[in-house]
C-alpha cells in the first residue's frame, strides 16, 4: 500500500511527547469550590477567544499564571502544532508512550475507527471481499523479491534480528505493507481462471520506522489500517474495482467524517512503488493551506503477478490451441487512522475538537442546570429524574447519549469540558425548561442555541444531528473550494501557494518537470522567495483531478517556464503533509 507521503518538519507541526510544557495535562475535571467564579472566568476566557486582541494574544508555549490548563490555552490560528497536541491529549483521544511514534488510541478515537471499519467492511463484503489475516513478520528474501517495491519502503522497514538472546540466522521485516507477504500465497491459491477473482482484505497494524518527527494520527511508526489485495482476470475488471474502492473511501471522509476530498490519479512521480497506476483522494488543511493524502487505491497491473509467478492458462484460447500462460491483474488499496487526524485538524477550533455526529462516541450530552443551594431536594430529584428519562428516551431512539449529573461541578465547567471533547449537541434542562416542557439546545459546531419540546425529542434531535453533520461538511467543502485556485502563469505560482492555497495548473505530467517545480517553489530561486512566515518546502503534485476544471487547449504549455512541453492535464499542486 502507498507510503504516507508526509513532508513536514516539526518546526511547522511540532507534535511530540516531549514538547510544549503543559500539553500532557489531561481533560479530567476536578471539583470547583467556587463554581460561580469559575464560570465567570471561563466566560471571560471564551469571550477573549472570540475577539482576540493581537497585542494581548502571544503564542502560548506553556501555561501562564491563573490560566485554566484543562482547556485549550492556545489559538489554532496562532500555533497549530501546540493546539493540535493539546486537543488530542485534553480531549482524551490519544496518549503518548515511552516508544516515540507509537501511541495509545483511547476510546474516543478508537470508536471513530470502529465506525469507519464497520462502514467500509459492509461495503467491501458486498463486493465479494473476504477478511483474512497474514503474519506480522516477512522474510527478507520475500520482501526483496520486488526491487522497485522494496526500495520505496527500504528506509522505513523495521527489522527483527534477535529472538531473546539468540541472533537470528535470517532477519525478519516487521510488516510495512503486505504485498510480498500475501502474494506467495496467491501463487499457490490461484491455479486457474476459475480461482479468480480472489479478493482478500486485512484489518491490521503496520510499522514504518519513520526517522522524521512523528505526528499523532498523521504520521506514526505504528498505525492501524485496512489493506485490500485482489486479483482479476482482466485489466477492465481490476480498473472497475479500483474506482469503486475510491468511491467508498471518499464516502468515509464525506459521509462519516464530514471532510471534503478531491478524487484523482497520482502522477508517475507520486504513484505507489511498483504500481501500474495509483488513484487517490486528497484533502486540505485550511489552517496551514496544505494538502494531505487521504487514501489511495492502486492498480498494480501484472507486475507483482510476474514477480511471484501468479499465472493461469488463458481461458480465451480455443480448444486445440496451445495453452499460453497469462498473469492476473492485481489491485491493492488501503485506508488508515490518518483519517482521524485529518478530521481533527479540519473541524477543531479554539475550544477543542469538533466531532461529526455520525462518528462521535457521544452524540448528545444532557446537562441538568439550575440546581443551587436554594433548590429543594424534591425539585432537585425531579430535575435529575427527568434528565435520566431524556437519556433513556434518546437511547431508545438509537442515539449515543450521556447524562452529566455530577455534583460539585458548575454548569459552565461541564459545558466547557464537553465542548473540549467535541460532543455535537448539548441539551440543557433547568427548572424553567421543565416548566415549559422543553430542553435548551447548544450546537458544538456553531454554538447556535435553541430549544426542542420534550414531546418531540425522538424526532427533532436526530434531525438536528443530521443538520449538524451536513453543515460541517458544507463549511469544510466551501473552505476547500475557496482555496483551490487556478493558476495559469508561473509568476503567480508561489504567491498563490503562500496565500494558503492548493493550485490547479496546466502541466505536462513529466517527472523531471515536477521535480523542478518542487525545487523552484521552495523559496530558493531569486524572485520566487516565499514569505518569511510561509512554509519553505516546495510544492508537489497532489493528483490529476478526475474532474478537470476545463479542457487543456491545443498548444497550451506547461506552467513550468523551464519545461517548454505541451500541458497534458490540469494538475493539483500544493505543499502537503
Amino acid at each position: 500500500m502507498a507510503s504516507e507521503n508526509v513532508e513536514l518538519t516539526m518546526a511547522e507541526l511540532n507534535v511530540d511527547g516531549s514538547s510544549a510544557a503543559g500539553a500532557g495535562t489531561t481533560a479530567s475535571a476536578t471539583p470547583t469550590d467556587k463554581p460561580k467564579k469559575q464560570d465567570k472566568e471561563r466566560k471571560n476566557q471564551q469571550t477573549s477567544q472570540k475577539g482576540p486582541k493581537p497585542a494581548k494574544q502571544p503564542q502560548v508555549k506553556k501555561p501562564v499564571a491563573n490560566q485554566d490548563t484543562k482547556q485549550i490555552t492556545v489559538s489554532k490560528s496562532e500555533d497549530l502544532a501546540e493546539w493540535y497536541q493539546q486537543v488530542i491529549l485534553k480531549a482524551e483521544l490519544l496518549e503518548f508512550t515511552d516508544v516515540p511514534g507509537c501511541y495509545i488510541y483511547l476510546p474516543r478515537s478508537y470508536h471513530i475507527w470502529e465506525l469507519i471499519r464497520d462502514f467500509f467492511d459492509l461495503r467491501i463484503k458486498a463486493m465479494g471481499v473476504e477478511n483474512s489475516y497474514f503474519p506480522l513478520f516477512i522474510s527478507e528474501a520475500n520482501l526483496q523479491r520486488e526491487k522497485d517495491h522494496v526500495e520505496g519502503f527500504a528506509a522505513e522497514v523495521a527489522w527483527v534480528t534477535e529472538g531473546g538472546k539468540t541472533k537470528l540466522d535470517k532477519k525478519l521485516a516487521v510488516r510495512p505493507t503486505s504485498e510480498t507477504a500475501m502474494y506467495s500465497y496467491y501463487a499457490k491459491k490461484i491455479r486457474s481462471h476459475r480461482d479468480l477473482p480472489l479478493k482478500l482484505n486485512q484489518w491490521n497494524n503496520v510499522v514504518r520506522w519513520e526517522f522524521k518527527h512523528a505526528v499523532p494520527f498523521l504520521r506514526s511508526r505504528e498505525f492501524l489500517w485496512q489493506e485490500g489485495h485482489t486479483a482479476h482476470l482482466t485489466e477492465a475488471e481490476a480498473g472497475k474495482e479500483v474506482l469503486e474502492i475510491l468511491d467508498h473511501y471518499a464516502a468515509i471522509y464525506e459521509d462519516l467524517l464530514a471532510v471534503p476530498v478531491v478524487k484523482g490519479r497520482k502522477t508517475v512521480n507520486e504513484q505507489f512503488p511498483g504500481a501500474h497506476y495509483t488513484t487517490t483522494i486528497e484533502g486540505f488543511i485550511p489552517a496551514v493551506g496544505r494538502g494531505i493524502q487521504a487514501a489511495t487505491s492502486h492498480c498494480l497491473g501484472q507486475h507483482f503477478a510476474k514477480m511471484f509467478e501468479i499465472k493461469i492458462e488463458d481461458p480465451t484460447q480455443k480448444e486445440g490451441e496451445k495453452k499460453e500462460k497469462v498473469f492476473p491483474w492485481q489491485n491493492s488499496w488501503g485506508f488508515t487512522t490518518r483519517s482521524i487526524g485529518v478530521m481533527i485538524m479540519i473541524h477543531g477550533d479554539d475550544k477543542g475538537v469538533v466531532i461529526p455526529p455520525r462518528v462521535s462516541n457521544v452524540q448528545v450530552i444532557v446537562v441538568v442546570v439550575g440546581i443551587t443551594a436554594k433548590t429543594t431536594e424534591e425539585d432537585k430529584n425531579t430535575l435529575l429524574d427527568k434528565g435520566a428519562e431524556i437519556k433513556k428516551t434518546l437511547k431508545s431512539a438509537g442515539l449515543r447519549v450521556e447524562l452529566d449529573d455530577r455534583e460539585g461541578y458548575s454548569p459552565g465547567f461541564k459545558f466547557a469540558e464537553w465542548e473540549l471533547k467535541g460532543v455535537p449537541l448539548r441539551l440543557e434542562l433547568g427548572p424553567k425548561d421543565l416548566e415549559k416542557s422543553v430542553v435548551a439546545t447548544a450546537r458544538r459546531d456553531t454554538g447556535a442555541k435553541g430549544s426542542i419540546p420534550l414531546a418531540s425529542l425522538t424526532s427533532d434531535v436526530p434531525k438536528l444531528l443530521d443538520t449538524i453533520q451536513a453543515d460541517m461538511l458544507k463549511k469544510a467543502s466551501d473552505e476547500f473550494a475557496a482555496h483551490r485556485k487556478i493558476v495559469r502563469e508561473w509568476k503567480d505560482f508561489v504567491p498563490t501557494l503562500n496565500d494558503k492555497n492548493v493550485i490547479l495548473v496546466p502541466h505536462c505530467a513529466g517527472g523531471e518537470c515536477e521535480d523542478q517545480i518542487k525545487e523552484d517553489s521552495a523559496g530558493t530561486v531569486p524572485g520566487q522567495e516565499v514569505d518569511a512566515k510561509a512554509p519553505s518546502m516546495g510544492a508537489k503534485s497532489l493528483c490529476i483531478p478526475a474532474e478537470q476544471p476545463e479542457e487543456i487547449k491545443e498548444g497550451q504549455k506547461c506552467i513550468n517556464p523551464k519545461c517548454g512541453k505541451d500541458a497534458a492535464h490540469w494538475v493539483l499542486f500544493g505543499r502537503s503533509y
